[in-house]
């Protein structure tokens, strides 16, 4: 991405986590095991859904899509958090700091949107089980999809344009692990109003917009389930529990580190941590291990693949 003409400062210096080497240490095995995770955990799911043909339905098009943003989203975040974590210089230029302000957003906000998709899917296939082949057909859950990559690819554009054109010459520290767009602003010379009111808008769209249209397709859902009382019904009310369980950890903790000042407080990074390493690290435990179809499908791919190597062998 390229700058405007105003900056001189050419990197910030990241001063989010302790300055305790043995805490740091600690801190780079446990991240460094939750990445590993994460990555292995969502490119199952991506995997899986490709290469059964069971799987090829609406209901796991959308957590798949799921995973490669939930992979994206940890990519953008933890190999810097990892290398602030083992070197000595803990700083990033700023144009590194704009490009993973993109990627944040753009991630962030296609999954706020993707989760309500995902919560208008469970809405339609619980509540109108009759008429979901009509309601929910392959072109238009590709539509909802894609429309959510492009609010999310929207939002991001706007947010990170406009920094573009800020002076950094007052600052050069910001008090985060990474480039938090509100901790970024603190930073600028010039005014910052329009910016804010933009992350404001954007905000409101994609966190309490989204966050509002999950939880209404939510409502009637678990009244539909509560009202079942066959051993199906408390198990799909398990797993749509564990999911509004996620949705609300994930829109909770991002409202609350828009809310909080940026001030780089213990609180503040753990919601920060909550909704950007803990959330895709969850994710596909929640579609695989509660769904007894993708447990089914992992075994099979499994043994495809266990069959391949031995006649390779």
């Amino acid at each position: 991405m390229a700058l405007g003409n105003h900056s001189t400062i050419p990197e910030f210096i990241l001063l989010g986590l302790s300055a305790d080497l043995y805490v740091l240490a600690l801190l780079f095995v446990l991240f460094l095991g939750i990445y590993i995770l994460t990555l292995m955990g969502n490119l199952m799911m991506l995997l899986v859904v490709r290469a059964d043909s069971q799987l090829h339905t609406p209901m796991y098009y959308f957590p798949s899509h799921l995973s490669f943003l939930d992979i994206s989203f940890s990519s953008a975040i933890i190999p810097k958090l990892l290398e602030y974590l083992q070197s000595q210089r803990k700083t990033i230029s700023v144009g590194g700091c704009l490009t993973q302000v993109f990627f944040m957003f753009e991630c962030g906000d296609t999954e706020a949107c993707l989760l309500s998709v995902m919560a208008y899917h469970h809405y339609v296939a619980i509540c109108h089980p009759l008429l979901y082949g009509q309601m929910m057909s392959n072109q238009f859950c590709k539509g909802l999809v894609w429309g959510s990559w492009s609010l999310g690819f929207l939002g991001a554009l706007i947010n990170t344009l406009l920094p573009m054109n800020l002076d950094f010459s007052w600052e050069d520290s910001i008090p985060h692990y990474s480039c938090e767009l509100p901790s970024f602003f603190p930073l600028s010379c010039l005014e910052i109003t329009t910016n804010f009111i933009v992350l404001l808008c954007s905000s409101l769209l994609h966190g309490i917009g989204t966050c509002f249209l999950t939880v209404y397709s939510y409502t009637p859902i678990i009244s539909t389930i509560l009202s079942i009382s066959s051993s199906a019904g408390r198990s799909t009310a398990s797993s749509c529990f564990s999911r509004l369980t996620i949705v609300l950890l994930f829109y909770g903790s991002a409202s609350l580190c828009c809310l909080l000042p940026a001030s780089g407080s213990s609180l503040e990074l753990t919601f920060s941590l909550q909704y950007s390493v803990s959330t895709p690290l969850v994710n596909p435990l929640i579609d695989s291990l509660k769904n007894n179809q993708v447990k089914g499908a992992v075994c099979r791919t499994l043994r495809k693949y266990l069959q391949c190597i031995r006649q390779l062998a």
